[in-house]
């Protein structure tokens, strides 16, 4: 999955490592602490997607089978999944936090 988002986030922190970026300190501590609000409430939603990737009862048949595991592929982390879509949103709100910290 191309994600320019994360790539957009790990240019930041970089850019804050080579001291491009400068944040006045009585503003980095609000950023910071949305930046943190945001990543805790992300790490919940990648606990409970474990919960997504019970595969549901839709049929005793091969059809319902085979869509039964697809639903669970996709929520649990298979492919393009909704997991892997919190993960790498995690991962933005962590470059974006270090880039802060850093800066």
């Amino acid at each position: 999955m191309g994600n320019s988002s994360h790539a957009d986030a790990a240019a930041f922190r970089q850019a804050a490592v080579d001291g491009q970026v400068g944040i006045d300190p009585d503003h980095a501590e609000t950023v910071l602490n949305k930046l943190r609000t945001g990543k805790d409430a992300v790490e919940a939603l990648i606990q409970k997607s474990e919960e997504l990737a019970t595969p549901p009862q839709i049929g005793a048949n091969p059809v319902g089978n085979a869509m039964a595991t697809k639903f669970s592929q996709r929520a649990g982390g298979g492919g393009e999944s909704y997991t892997d879509a919190l993960r790498n949103l995690y991962n933005q709100y962590d470059e974006a936090e270090q880039a802060i910290t850093t800066a």
